[in-house]
């Protein structure tokens, strides 16, 4: 059903890859999952291509498997790997060459003014190769 779309509320998901995976070897949780006897428990791996407002839990929740702990293990090309709760690593991210990075570009992607004129931090973009950014990867674990 995932993999097909599920209906929310708010409308048709976009199909996801989700698979069967086994038991991950990750941290406890703080505090533990209530561990229910009579109910077994699967580990999954989805990966979607959207973000609605907690759409995994909803999805998983709508096909009747609610969701007891959600671990973000990427977002886009960046990958979680190795990295252990509260820990960062430095990432370089490459400015497209056509003329800065996204935050150079106005509301609607142009890169000027109503005016004509340029903005100021326009020449300052284009003139960067290279974007430094930290970007705290945390585990996300209830």
């Amino acid at each position: 059903q995932l993999q097909r779309g599920v209906v929310l509320k708010d409308g048709l998901t976009r199909p996801a890859r989700a698979q069967i995976i086994a038991e991950p070897d990750i941290w406890p949780r703080q505090p533990p999952i209530r561990q229910r006897a009579s109910i077994p428990t699967t580990w999954l791996e989805i990966a979607i291509r959207e973000g609605r407002n907690r759409q995994v839990r909803r999805m998983t929740a709508a096909v009747g498997h609610p969701t007891l702990r959600l671990i973000r293990v990427a977002i886009g090309e960046h990958r979680l790997n190795d990295l252990a709760p509260s820990q960062m690593r430095r990432i370089t991210i490459a400015s497209p060459q056509s003329g800065g990075d996204a935050s150079s570009r106005g509301r609607f992607g142009n890169t000027s003014t109503s005016a004509g004129k340029a903005c100021p931090t326009d020449s300052r973009n284009r003139s960067r190769n290279k974007r430094r950014i930290n970007l705290p990867i945390t585990p996300r674990g209830k």
